[in-house]
């Protein structure tokens, strides 16, 4: 065996046993191809909402060289982080209504466990192999290309929702990459692909794929769940269901994932968090949404985004219990709040959500807020499903 061939084996067998899931390696060449596709998307504004996502920045991440000077190859990680579902049914008796936290956020932060990890995994490689490892690492934070580096290695191939997707725990998988500077011998890429398979497509209820593997950034739960700080648009929010923090049905559907293993990670999982009390969420106080969610991705949203978002799923589940505590918010929220709990109320309908809105229609001063108000007063007047409601749906 080679030289190259042995030091190989020795990176992939260290990264096994400090626990990454998967290991592949890539060579350190530019990624000249996926630079011009990642670009040409900033350019047709599929990246629209997400402003630290630059042509400089791509330009950087697509040149491993720029990352790191000599670098020679991309040790290319993958972390299963498939929860352990919850098997336990729902108690009968309280049953308010919830919202759904995509699985990857169901835990503690992944990228400081992986970044945590990766750290130790050279430090470890450095010691092992007798000599000063230089190496420089990343996980989606980071301005490397990690789908193209896991791609170009073979740990998995390019799903048409964009998803990296793998043969050992499908799309389930947190990427991380290692730039260095040790020559290594670089795995193929898999000749594997979606073929003909159309159901991420199909079943986005945005229709945030546009095509297969592009993706409109703006018209995805995730990204309107998350990253958006503002309003999220009128005609969007029927289509996003009850997700409250980002959104996983493209992965849900796909067939690479039905023998879907739990992680055994167990920091990145938290049955506890799979789903969210929506009318709790609305009473949340700063101090408590840090003392609950501190160390979780849930906090990207920020208190403001998760309530907006908890009015989203409420207007969406119309149920009839959350009527108190949207109309407490339309009134007492931020401006951005208040709108969409207008909205919600709208939504559900009846003589309690009816009164509630007159009120602060009468009492609203910002602009923006009144015109939803108005909104939700206007279909709720003309909808037959109000008169109806007159006597039967409110106090």
């Amino acid at each position: 065996m080679s030289e190259t061939l042995q030091l190989t084996a020795i990176v992939k067998e260290f990264a096994s046993e400090c626990g990454f899931d998967l290991v592949r390696i890539a060579s350190a060449d530019e990624f000249a191809e996926d630079r011009s596709i990642a670009l040409e998307r900033i350019d047709s504004g599929l990246m629209d909402g997400l402003p630290w996502y630059t042509p400089e920045r791509v330009r950087r991440g697509s040149d491993p060289e720029q990352l790191l000077p000599g670098a020679r190859s991309i040790i290319c990680l993958g972390l299963n982080y498939f929860p352990d579902e919850p098997q336990e049914p729902p108690d009968p008796g309280h049953t308010p209504p919830s919202g759904k936290v995509a699985r990857y956020a169901r835990g503690r932060d992944y990228h400081r466990i992986i970044k945590k990890r990766m750290r130790d995994y050279v430090a470890g490689l450095s010691q092992r192999l007798e000599c000063d490892v230089a190496a420089r690492w990343y996980v989606d934070d980071g301005p490397m290309l990690d789908r193209a580096a896991a791609n170009r290695a073979g740990l998995g191939w390019f799903g048409k929702n964009t998803n990296i997707l793998t043969p050992q725990v499908g799309s389930w998988v947190f990427l991380g990459q290692i730039v260095t500077d040790l020559t290594l011998e670089p795995d193929p890429p898999l000749t594997k692909t979606c073929g003909s398979c159309v159901r991420c497509i199909e079943a986005c209820p945005t229709g945030a794929i546009v095509a297969p593997y592009v993706v409109d950034n703006s018209r995805c739960i995730s990204h309107l769940t998350i990253e958006n700080r503002g309003a999220i648009p009128v005609e969007l929010r029927p289509l996003m269901l009850d997700w409250v923090f980002g959104c996983d049905i493209c992965q849900e559907v796909c067939p690479v994932n039905r023998k879907a293993q739990p992680t055994r990670n167990r920091e990145l999982g938290d049955r506890k968090l799979a789903t969210l009390d929506l009318v709790e969420l609305l009473g949340l106080t700063p101090e408590e949404f840090l003392r609950r969610f501190q160390g979780t991705p849930i906090m990207r949203a920020k208190l403001t985004g998760l309530k907006r978002n908890a009015c989203v799923a409420l207007g969406n589940l119309k149920d009839p219990q959350a009527v108190a505590a949207l109309g407490d918010a339309v009134i007492q929220a931020e401006p951005l709040v208040r709108s969409h709990a207008a909205w919600a109320l709208g939504r559900i309908g009846g003589q309690q959500a009816h009164s509630t809105l007159t009120k602060a229609a009468a009492t609203e001063t910002e602009p923006q807020v009144l015109e939803e108000v108005m909104a939700a007063l206007a279909d709720l007047e003309d909808s037959s499903a109000f008169p109806a409601c007159q006597t039967g749906c409110g106090p």
